[in-house]
This record gives structure tokens, C-alpha cells and sequence, in this order.
């Protein structure tokens, strides 16, 4: 459920979904896959593919775990969610209209002329907390707000995405021992891991592996998930959430434009959208998955 204004931090167990509510997600998952084909089409531009393999965790988080207040995006005991791999934005537009934060027809203006969705969110737009695209700066940001809250006495909890690709910063290891060192544990961290970046696969440009190892090595707290599972999702944020005197990050593993067979593993739907004879056999293999 989306925590409103008002409602109590979640603890670790407390949102432990039952049946119903994991078939309610992944109702939401599967509309959510829908917009981003829908809304990269009409654009003929944008990057579907990593935006369907972070699906799970979008829809874990805003319609499950954050509390916050689509009628007042600004509201100060919000948690806060950064959106690192920035260029994945039609996951989090399609999270934000379904949410409430703006009409769910504006999401077909995307990319287009002054409409308030463009390829990269901007913090304009209601519900995104920072201008991102520019890749390795998530996770220091977060780090920041995390840190707010913890100087102000506030109980909100900052939720970071980022893309395995975007991995190879600089930034992100140096962010990553700043939040270990001080201790940051009201930050649970997401890693992306669908094996592309750009135009080719992670292992040819730059060997991540092992991911894990390297996190750990930085003095976080490691999660290993399947990001498409659901419960898995969930199951972990609880465990992540609960950590303390450390950070906490979920690997998730997934596959990039999951749900479309053509797109699925494919570096070609990095940055392509289905084409006009592609989009209706996208759109029925979603309706059928």
C-alpha cells in the first residue's frame, strides 16, 4: 500500500505481503510494463529496456514500502527515492502517474516539446526528488539526504537505483565508502544488475564481477536477489531496512526488457523503442505474461 502522510515508518516484517497483495503488485508491474512500451513508441525514442527491468522494484516501492504524499510531493517526512540511472525514466514516470502525482494521459507527452516528462527526469516534475542522468551521481546525492534526515531528527528513509553499467563511475565507490564510513543505515541501495549497458554487455566493457564482493569489501551490508520476484524484493528491502551501523544494498538480478521477447537481453533496446509492427506484439505479450 502507499504509505500517505501521517502513516508510521515500516519496520522489518511489517510489510511482509500476503498473497493477495503480490498478485495486487503484479497487477501494477504489468500496467507499468504496458506504459513504458506504450509511452517510448509513441516517442519513437527512450530506453525501454532498462526501464522494464526495474520494474519489481518501482512498483515494490511506491505502491508498497514509501511513505509519501502524491498531493504533496514536498511533504518534509516523505522518503525519499532517487532515480541514479536516470536515463531508465519512463519506470519512474509510469510509477508516478499510477501513484497520483500527475494524470496517467501524461505520460503519452513523453519526451515531447515542453512537456514536464522529459528523457531524463528533472526535479521539476512532481515526485522526482533530483535532476539525474548524468550517471554515478545517485548515490551521493542520496547519501546527502540520508544524512539530513539523520542531522534534523527525521525517521524518513532514502532509496537509491542504480544501473550495474553505471557501476563503472568513480563516484559511485567513493560515495560507497562515504556511507560505510559514516555509517548510514537509513539508505537501502538498489543495484540494477541486467548485464547491458549502452550498446553492448557489462562483461565487454568493464568486468563487474564480483559485484558482491566489491560492496562488501566497502563495508556495506549485501543483499542477492531475483529483482523480478516480487516477494524477493520485498523480503529483502525488510532485511536491508533493518540493517544498522552500516549501509545496506540489493543486487538484484534481472533481465533488461524483461516481459517483451524480442527486447529481452537484446543491447539493441538500450536506447530503441518498439517500432510501429513491433508495438502489438509487445503490447499482447505483456497482456499474456
Amino acid at each position: 500500500m502507499i504509505q500517505q502522510r501521517g502513516a508510521p515508518m515500516p519496520t522489518n516484517g511489517s510489510n511482509a505481503p500476503n498473497n493477495a497483495e503480490l498478485e495486487r503488485l503484479r497487477g501494477i508491474a504489468r500496467q507499468m510494463r504496458r506504459d513504458i512500451v506504450l509511452m517510448t513508441s509513441e516517442a519513437n525514442s527512450g530506453h525501454p529496456g532498462g526501464s522494464l527491468s526495474a520494474v519489481e522494484i518501482l512498483a515494490a516501492l511506491y505502491f508498497h514500502f514509501l511513505k509519501h504524499d502524491p498531493e504533496n510531493p514536498s511533504w518534509p517526512d516523505r522518503d525519499r527515492f532517487i532515480m541514479s540511472k536516470g536515463h531508465a525514466s519512463p519506470v519512474i514516470y509510469s510509477a508516478l502517474a499510477r501513484s497520483g502525482y500527475f494524470p496517467v494521459e501524461e505520460l503519452m507527452t513523453y519526451r515531447k516539446l515542453n512537456s514536464r516528462l522529459q528523457g531524463h527526469p528533472k526535479h521539476e516534475t512532481p515526485g522526482v526528488e533530483v535532476s539525474s542522468g548524468s550517471l554515478g551521481q545517485g548515490l551521493s546525492f542520496g547519501i546527502g539526504c540520508a544524512l539530513s534526515a539523520r542531522l534534523d531528527n527525521k525517521l524518513y528513509r532514502t532509496y537509491v537505483l542504480l544501473g550495474d553499467g553505471e557501476c563503472d563511475e568513480g563516484q559511485v565507490w567513493e560515495a560507497a565508502m562515504s556511507a560505510a564510513h559514516y555509517k548510514v543505515d537509513n539508505l537501502t541501495a538498489y543495484v540494477d544488475r541486467n548485464g547491458i549497458q549502452n550498446d553492448r554487455f557489462t562483461s565487454q566493457v568493464m568486468e563487474l564481477e564480483p559485484l558482491s564482493d566489491k560492496w562488501r569489501a566497502f563495508g556495506w551490508q549485501v543483499f542477492e536477489i531475483d529483482g523480478h520476484d516480487l516477494a524477493q524484493v520485498i523480503d529483502a528491502t525488510n532485511q536491508a531496512n533493518a540493517v544498522r551501523g552500516k549501509p545496506a544494498v540489493i543486487i538484484a538480478r534481472t533481465v533488461k526488457g524483461k516481459g517483451v521477447s524480442f527486447m529481452e537481453n537484446n543491447p539493441d533496446f538500450h536506447g530503441r523503442a518498439a517500432n510501429k509492427e513491433e508495438l502489438p506484439v509487445a503490447l499482447k505479450e505483456l497482456e499474456n505474461g
